[in-house]
């Protein structure tokens, strides 16, 4: 695992063995990028594929019961690479409109994970628990509740 590590760490600098021209021909094939030069978009590629990568990584060892909130990193570097691949220039920049609705459904469900973990440990029935939390309260009573 240490040397995947490494591996994928010093695979960043493999962008410059690139070109730095925008047409790549070789005698097997000719290659036009949309961005300035194979070099830079070489860059932009290994600049998404080594964190998500080492995100993935992390995420399939970790053994933390919050591991899957690095799921909203991976999605983001995901989403910006394939912006990458399909050849859009204007990277980094609308990727976070499609993470939004992933972390409305990531955050709470971690969060209620951890408060299903956190009665557990403090010795409460997880049925009391559940049935607070079904029970009908107003905005402020559910605020006070989370900061208990």
């Amino acid at each position: 695992m240490v040397l995947l590590i490494a591996i994928v760490t010093l695979s960043f600098y493999l962008y410059k063995s690139f070109p730095d021209t925008e047409f790549w021909e070789t005698p097997f094939f000719k290659l036009r990028t949309n961005y300035g030069s194979w070099f830079t978009y070489a860059w932009y590629v290994t600049s998404k594929v080594v964190p998500l990568t080492l995100l993935l990584i992390w995420f399939f060892t970790c053994k933390h019961w919050w591991h899957w909130i690095i799921i909203a990193p991976i999605g983001m570097y995901a989403f910006q690479l394939w912006s990458i691949i399909r050849g859009n220039t204007a990277v980094d920049e609308i990727e976070l409109i499609y993470i939004i609705p992933m972390m409305m459904v990531l955050i709470p469900a971690v969060y209620l994970v951890r408060a299903k973990l956190f009665a557990k440990i403090r010795g409460k029935d997880l049925k009391a628990f559940e049935e607070d939390l079904g029970k009908p309260q107003n905005l402020w009573q559910q605020i006070k509740d989370l900061f208990q």
